[in-house]
């Protein structure tokens, strides 16, 4: 009788998760923007390692005069976080208004330092917060962002969070490969905007808006700020690989795309597209590289390649087509980002960047092991009954 109880129990909780978690992702979509962005020309920088990110961005922070904003999914309060919260406290108590934003879920911040901010000045706020009557949803949501705005004028966008392991001192991990944009002048409102908006509906806080919108000086690079609140990035990542003629890179850490792009990568591969995938060879999260498995055979034969990243984490999320669109940001290839999370990419479409970025992934993929279909049919019955497991969460994952 027990065990029968128990099994209710489980089942009923089942049914009801999935239900709040349908309900909710409609709730997300039905009240979706799809966001029209304006093509910008700003000045952009493009930063591969955790090192020169952190230099540059205590840099700025240390030369803001009237306002920093840093929004993170993850921020963790160790060796390089500190430095970033000691950074963010001394301004705060120069005056400069500061305001960090990060996820509850990936926050690392101790009640302790928590305190700290808030008593010289720095605003500190979660977004998201679990709440009913879609509590499952709510717990799996994310604020999967990464903004840094300083003094309206400087900007940072990208896959890079504030952790040690960005840093490449989480021996597990050992690297990390990430790439992360700088942006100076135009194309900062636009960061700014959503920084604001993610703010404002985290804290209900009155906020004068035309406080944080200096002029922006022109640069050399064309570019579009592109969020997406859990709907309509599929749709664009497929309309990406439907105009590709010549070839198409991309960099993942997280590959569970769905059937819909899964079929576009094959159909521009038959048409003669170059598809290059790289992603890392070890995972992160439980269940999360088995997920992608299902997805390579098809892949393979129609054409595509795949390379596993191992020295080091593979992080970066940049897709490049023809040469003539790059695309950097926070969003994953996979069900998280298209459906559930909230996410904020950049487009670029300067040539000559490209080529940077392009000699990036390619480097990266001249230090990956390529995987071939003979390797794919040597996976073990233990490997394989993971991807089964792994299929069956892969919304979640």
């Amino acid at each position: 009788m027990l065990l029968m109880t128990i099994f209710a129990i489980i089942l009923l909780l089942i049914i009801w998760m999935w239900i709040d978690f349908k309900l909710g992702i409609k709730k997300q979509r039905s009240e979706a923007n799809r966001f029209v962005q304006e093509i910008r020309n700003g000045q952009c920088e493009m930063l591969t390692t955790g090192h020169d990110l952190f230099k540059k961005l205590i840099t700025d922070i240390n030369n803001a005069e009237k306002n920093i904003h840093v929004l993170f999914y993850i921020f963790r309060d160790d060796h390089i976080g500190t430095q970033v919260l000691k950074a963010l406290k001394e301004k705060a108590i120069e005056g400069v208004e500061v305001r960090l934003l990060v996820d509850r879920v990936g926050c690392h911040i101790s009640k302790k330092m928590r305190n700290e901010l808030k008593k010289v000045g720095v605003r500190f706020a979660h977004s998201h917060p679990p709440k009913f009557p879609y509590l499952f949803f709510t717990l799996n949501r994310r604020n999967h962002r990464k903004i840094t705005v300083i003094d309206g004028h400087i900007g940072y966008i990208g896959g890079y969070n504030v952790g040690d392991e960005y840093l490449g001192r989480d021996p597990k991990f050992g690297d990390w490969r990430d790439i992360h944009l700088r942006i100076v002048g135009d194309g900062c409102q636009d960061l700014q905007e959503q920084f604001l908006q993610d703010w404002v509906v985290a804290t209900r806080e009155k906020i004068d808006a035309n406080n944080y919108y200096p002029p922006l000086a022109k640069g050399l690079h064309q570019l579009k700020i592109v969020p997406s609140d859990g709907t309509f990035l599929e749709e664009a990542f497929i309309n990406f690989i439907k105009e590709a003629k010549d070839s198409i890179y991309i960099g993942t850490p997280y590959f569970i795309p769905g059937n819909a792009i899964k079929e576009e990568l094959i159909a521009a591969a038959k048409r003669g597209v170059d598809v290059k995938l790289i992603v890392p060879k070890q995972g992160d999260h439980p269940f999360v590289r088995e997920a992608a498995f299902p997805y390579f055979q098809p892949l393979l034969e129609a054409g595509c390649t795949i390379h596993r990243y191992y020295r080091g984490f593979y992080h970066a999320k940049t897709i490049v087509i023809d040469k003539e669109i790059c695309d950097i940001g926070t969003a994953n290839v996979d069900r998280r980002s298209f459906h559930i999370n909230h996410e904020i990419n950049c487009l670029i479409f300067n040539k000559e960047f490209i080529k940077d970025v392009i000699a990036v992934m390619d480097h990266d993929i001249s230090i990956s092991e390529q995987l071939t279909m003979v390797q794919l049919k040597k996976r073990s019955f233990f490997h394989k009954s993971k991807e089964k497991i792994a299929t069956v969460f892969a919304p979640l994952l």
